[in-house]
C-alpha cells in the first residue's frame, strides 16, 4: 500500500506524526489508526534492535570474563579468541569497556589480562606470570637483560630500577597497573642459551663489557657446573669477537 506523502512528517521529533484528520490535510479515522499502528510498529522494531544489541554486548562481556577467570595468573586474552561470538568491532569495544571498568587490564595492543584476586584484594598479575604467558601463547623467547643477570649471578650489587627483558619478538612495553615492563628485541646470541645458567653468563658478560668480563669469569668459574662452562665455550662462534676472546682466555688459563 502506498501511503500519502503528507501523512508522516519527520522533523519536530523522531516519530512525530501529523494528524491526518486535521482540517489542513483531511483524512479518516481509519487512516489515523493505520498511522498510529505504523508508529507503534516502528518504535517496537527500534526498541528490539536496541535491546538485542545490549544483550549481545552483555553476552560477549560474560563470555570474555568467564574465559579470563578460567586462566592462570597472567594469562593473555586476544580479541581473535572470541571471533566466534561476534564481530571484531564488537569484541574490541567490549574488551575496551571491560578495561575501562577495571575488570580487565590492557597489557599491550591486542593483549588483555585479568587482575589477580588474592588475599589482600585485586592486583595486577606478576611480571613473571605475564612473561611466561607471552612465551607460551606467542612462541617467543623472553629472558632477563644483562644487568639483571649480573645481579642474580652476584657479579654486581646494583639492582636494576626498571624491568627490562630481551625477547625474540617485537619490542614493546607492557602495562601492568602502575608498572611498565619493557621488552626489547634481542640479538640472536643474547637469546641463544635461553634461561639456563650459560645463557645468563653470556648476557651478564655483555652488560659488564670487555673490561669487567675477565674478572667476572674468574668469579663464576668456581660456581658453575662444568656442563654450563662447556655450553658457554660451545657458543663462542655466535658471540661478539671480544667476548669470544675473553671466554677462550678464561678457558685456557682455567
Amino acid at each position: 500500500m502506498i501511503w500519502p506523502k503528507t501523512v508522516l512528517a519527520f522533523g519536530e521529533s523522531p516519530f512525530y506524526v501529523r494528524d491526518p484528520g486535521s482540517q489542513d490535510l483531511g483524512g479518516s479515522s481509519a487512516t489515523i489508526d493505520r498511522v498510529r499502528l505504523l508508529q507503534i510498529a516502528v518504535c517496537q522494531i527500534l526498541i528490539y534492535i536496541s535491546d538485542k544489541g545490549a544483550m549481545t554486548m552483555s553476552h560477549l562481556a560474560e563470555n570474555i570474563l568467564s574465559a579470563a577467570r578460567a586462566m592462570p595468573e597472567g594469562g593473555l586474552l586476544s580479541p581473535k579468541e572470541f571471533l566466534h561470538l561476534g564481530s571484531r568491532a564488537a569484541i574490541d569495544k567490549t574488551l575496551s569497556r571491560l578495561a575501562q571498568e577495571g575488570k580487565l587490564l590492557r597489557v599491550s595492543r591486542g593483549a588483555y589480562v585479568a587482575p589477580h584476586e588474592g588475599r589482600f584484594g585485586s592486583r595486577p598479575p606478576s611480571t613473571e606470570s605475564v612473561v611466561q604467558a607471552i612465551e607460551a601463547s606467542c612462541g617467543e623467547t623472553v629472558v632477563a637483560n644483562g644487568a639483571a643477570e649480573a645481579n642474580a649471578l652476584g657479579l654486581t650489587t646494583q639492582v636494576p630500577t626498571r624491568e627490562v627483558f630481551l625477547t625474540s619478538g617485537a619490542s614493546r612495553t607492557l602495562h601492568l597497573g602502575s608498572r611498565c615492563v619493557e621488552l626489547k628485541h634481542g640479538n640472536r646470541w643474547q637469546l641463544l642459551l635461553g634461561k639456563r645458567p650459560a645463557g645468563k653468563v653470556i648476557r651478564a658478560l655483555s652488560w659488564l663489557g670487555p673490561e669487567g668480563a675477565p674478572e667476572a669469569l674468574k668469579q663464576l668459574r668456581a660456581k658453575l657446573p662444568e656442563s654450563e662452562w662447556e655450553a658457554v665455550r660451545g657458543a663462542r662462534a655466535a658471540l661478539p669477537s671480544w667476548m669470544a676472546k675473553v671466554v677462550s682466555e678464561a678457558m685456557a688459563y682455567g
